[in-house]
């Protein structure tokens, strides 16, 4: 009676087998995308927890009526989207992305920046709106990154797609937190180039402007804070913050709240007759620090620190009275606000924040299908 229960066993036994060499191949595939970085930072799962699928921005009357209509629509957002379409496309992404950076590593803060412009003015990645004046860097890495994956999955991947997911994996490779995505986004056919710099908070903006800035997109003080803390990495031409250097709110004098030792640093890299030459442009944009590509004089915000400072080092800087723009230094001025700044003594509190709150930045007012379009060029429309 025994040789009728072998059959039962072998199938089993053959089922294990396959499960096991399954995982074996999923591992090593996972380990192999994983090694394009290393060190990364990896926010726990459960931190996502209640974060919502859709977490569009408060209504904007600058974004059409088609891409408005139904903020619902960020549902169609899906985890993996294109497993079935362009399997390997985050792959080619991060890839692409890495090689870029062994040569040119000022990609990565350019990107960040290039993705809080696109997502907080909500053009759904408009290349054409800057390609006139230049205004911001990073482009060109979008481009080539899309040029990969037309090669792979041809019409696919849209640029909106490839923009966060490029940001997200620059915020990796500056030692930040990986964080997942939801793909799915469709590129606009609208430019907004009269409105971009007017929506952007400004690098002289008080607190309360800059607060309401960031609360037009639905972002909280603590938001709001998270996010600036990416002024962490990058440059910042002088013209954006010579003024508390030389002459602040008019008085001939420095900004009084500079610690002493560090505005004689800044001095001496942004003297006053470089100030007093770009004053005025300075004064008659609301452009970011971050999007100029001029030649000029300039700081370096890291300053060669370790990556495992990323964002920290913003905040310790704003408590020793050392933020570069006043932009930053006022978040000191506010009780909410200086609370947070306190992110200095918690990097693990600051990366869940930080990934949350890009998240919720890649996510404000996207287009799903059927509205939008794939481009084939990021750069055309």
């Amino acid at each position: 009676m025994a040789p009728p229960l072998i059959l039962p066993k072998l199938i089993l036994l053959i089922l294990v087998l396959c499960l096991l060499f399954q995982h074996k191949n999923h591992n090593k595939n996972t380990n192999s995308n994983a090694n394009t970085f290393n060190s990364i930072n990896i926010v726990p799962i459960h931190s996502f927890s209640s974060f919502p699928v859709s977490l569009s921005a408060i209504n904007n009357s600058h974004v059409s009526e088609s891409s408005s209509s139904d903020s619902s629509s960020n549902f169609l957002l899906e985890y993996d989207f294109y497993r079935d379409s362009c399997p390997h496309a985050e792959h080619i992404v991060r890839s692409t992305l890495h090689l870029l950076y062994k040569t040119n590593p000022a990609l990565v803060p350019a990107l960040i920046r290039l993705v809080f412009h696109d997502c907080f003015i909500q053009v759904h990645f408009s290349l054409e709106r800057f390609t006139s004046n230049d205004s911001l860097k990073g482009f060109d890495v979008i481009e080539t990154i899309k040029a990969k994956l037309e090669e792979a999955c041809p019409g696919v991947v849209s640029c909106a797609d490839i923009l966060v997911l490029a940001a997200r994996d620059s915020v990796v490779l500056a030692g930040g937190p990986f964080y997942p995505l939801n793909p799915g986004r469709r590129d606009g056919s609208n430019s907004f180039a009269d409105i971009a710099t007017d929506e952007l908070p400004s690098p002289y903006a008080d607190l309360t402007q800059t607060r309401a800035s960031f609360k037009s997109r639905g972002f909280d003080e603590r938001e709001m804070v998270t996010l600036l803390g990416a002024h962490s990495i990058g440059v910042i031409p002088c013209k954006f913050f010579e003024n508390c250097l030389y002459n602040f709110s008019g008085t001939n004098e420095p900004d009084p709240s500079l610690d002493t030792q560090f505005l004689n640093v800044l001095r001496s890299k942004c003297n006053e007759t470089d100030a007093l030459s770009t004053s005025a442009s300075a004064y008659s944009s609301h452009a970011s620090p971050s999007s100029l590509v001029e030649e000029q004089q300039e700081i370096t915000t890291d300053s060669g620190e370790s990556l495992s400072n990323f964002g920290t080092l913003y905040y310790r800087r704003l408590l020793q009275g050392k933020g570069i723009l006043y932009e930053d230094q006022q978040l000191m001025e506010g009780e909410k606000t200086r609370y947070w700044v306190q992110y200095a003594s918690n990097r693990t509190l600051f990366h869940q924040d930080f990934a949350l709150a890009m998240m919720k930045l890649s996510d404000l007012r996207v287009l799903t299908k059927p509205m939008g379009q794939i481009r084939c060029s990021c750069s055309k429309v």
